[in-house]
C-alpha cells in the first residue's frame, strides 16, 4: 500500500485579513507558530507519507510562495488549479494525478492550514484509516472528540463498532450534520457519539473517482477530459476550458453525504482548524493581562484578552478588552474578538471597490 498525501492549499484565508492576502494566503503565513502553516502540516506527515508523494493542490499565485517554504518539495509536487472551484473538483483533480501513477494509491486529504497538536496520535489514526480504506475500498474521515458544544463546526453521528486498535475505534457513519445552533450543539456533545468533521479524508484514489463517477457524474466525465489531456501540450488550456464548466460543489455535499460506505475515526489530537483571529488568540500564549499576539511591546492599562498583531511598533491598550487588532502597515484591522467571523465581509467590500491593492 502506498500512501499520497493531498495538500488543498488553494484558498486566501480572507477571515484573517489583513495579513492573510490573494499572494500571502494564510497557509503560508506563521499564524500559530514560528513555522507557516502549510510547513507546519508536511511536517507532521515525516515518517508517514514520502515527500515524492505529497501532492499540494493551488494555484499559479500560490504555487511558487509555498515551493520556496517547502524546498524538499518539486514542481511535480503540485497541482495547479486554473482557479477555485470548491473541494469537491480540487480533490477529483488530485485523484487523477494520482490514479494515473497508482490506482490503488491511498490519498490522505488534508487542509493545508489546521493545527495538531498531538502528531502522534494524527499519525496512528491516519494509519489505521489508510488501512481499512485500502482493504474494504471505503471512504473514511477523522471526527474531532468535542469539548464544547461548538456551533462553528459540522458534526458526524457515529454507528457501530466496524474495527478497532487499541488506541482507536472506526464507526460506521449515520449521519452528516450541519453547523447546529447552540441546543443542538449540547445534545451533540451529551450524546457521546457525534463529534465534530475534521475535513480529512482517506480513501483510494480508484475509490473516490468511482464515487465521483456515481454521484456526480458531469464531474467525473469533466475529470476524464482533463485526465485525457494530461501530458499534452495544450493541457493548460483544456484543463481550464474543462475546469469552468465543473460544478463547484463540496466533497462533503458531493460525495460524503451521499456514499454508503463512509466510516469514521474519532480523535482527539489537539486539533483546530484555526478560522478566525478569535481562534488565534484562543491557541496563542498569552501574557499575565490574557492578551497574545506578535508585538515587540504591549502597553496594557485597564485591558485584556486582546490579540495584537503589530510586529514594528508598540501598542497601548486602554481600557478595552477582547478585542482584535491587525497592523500590516498598508492597513490596520480593529475589531471585536466576538465579530471575527465577519472580517471577511471586509473583503468583500473591498473587492467592490476594486482595491485590489490591498487584497
Amino acid at each position: 500500500m502506498n500512501l499520497y498525501a493531498v495538500l488543498m492549499a488553494g484558498g486566501v484565508g480572507t477571515r484573517f485579513w489583513p495579513r492573510s492576502r490573494a499572494a500571502s494566503p494564510k497557509q503560508v503565513l506563521n499564524i500559530s507558530g514560528k513555522e507557516t502553516m502549510i510547513q507546519a502540516t508536511t511536517r507532521r506527515l515525516e515518517g508517514l507519507v514520502e515527500a515524492s508523494r505529497t501532492l499540494i493542490v493551488t494555484n499559479d499565485i500560490q504555487q511558487p510562495i509555498i515551493q520556496e517554504q517547502l524546498p524538499q518539495l518539486s514542481r511535480e509536487n503540485f497541482v495547479i488549479e486554473p482557479f477555485g472551484r470548491n473541494t469537491a473538483p480540487c480533490i477529483g483533480l488530485a485523484a487523477l494525478q494520482v490514479a494515473a501513477q497508482d490506482p490503488e494509491g491511498v490519498m490522505v486529504v488534508l487542509p493545508a492550514d489546521h493545527v495538531i497538536g498531538g502528531v502522534d496520535e494524527f499519525q496512528a489514526a491516519i494509519r489505521f484509516a489508510a488501512n481499512f480504506a485500502f482493504q474494504h475500498d471505503a471512504i473514511v474521515t477523522l471526527g474531532i472528540t468535542p469539548y464544547e458544544p461548538a456551533t462553528g463546526y459540522g458534526y458526524i453521528q457515529a454507528g457501530d463498532t466496524v474495527a478497532a486498535t487499541d488506541s482507536h475505534r472506526l464507526h460506521k457513519v449515520l449521519t452528516f450534520a450541519e453547523k447546529p445552533d447552540l441546543e443542538t450543539a449540547n445534545r451533540f456533545l451529551d450524546s457521546g457519539n457525534f463529534f465534530w468533521n475534521s475535513g480529512m479524508f482517506i480513501w483510494k484514489a480508484a475509490t473516490v473517482l468511482q464515487e465521483i463517477q456515481r454521484h456526480l457524474p458531469e464531474m467525473h466525465a469533466l475529470l476524464m477530459e482533463i485526465g485525457e489531456a494530461i501530458g499534452a501540450p495544450d493541457y493548460r488550456e483544456r484543463l481550464a476550458d474543462a475546469y469552468g464548466r465543473i460544478q463547484n460543489i463540496s466533497i462533503d455535499y458531493g460525495i460524503m453525504q451521499q456514499a454508503d460506505s463512509v466510516y469514521v475515526i474519532p480523535a482527539d489530537m489537539g486539533w483546530n482548524d484555526v478560522g478566525s483571529w478569535e481562534t488565534v488568540h484562543d491557541i496563542s500564549a498569552k501574557d499575565r493581562h490574557g492578551h497574545a499576539g506578535e508585538c515587540p511591546e504591549i502597553v496594557s492599562i485597564g485591558s485584556r484578552n486582546s490579540y495584537v498583531y503589530a510586529p514594528d511598533k508598540l501598542v497601548a491598550l486602554v481600557g478595552v478588552e477582547d478585542l482584535i487588532v491587525v497592523d500590516t502597515g498598508d492597513a490596520l484591522l480593529v475589531c471585536r474578538k466576538s465579530a471575527a467571523q465577519d472580517v471577511k465581509h471586509v473583503v468583500d467590500h473591498l473587492k467592490k471597490q476594486g482595491r485590489e491593492d490591498l487584497l
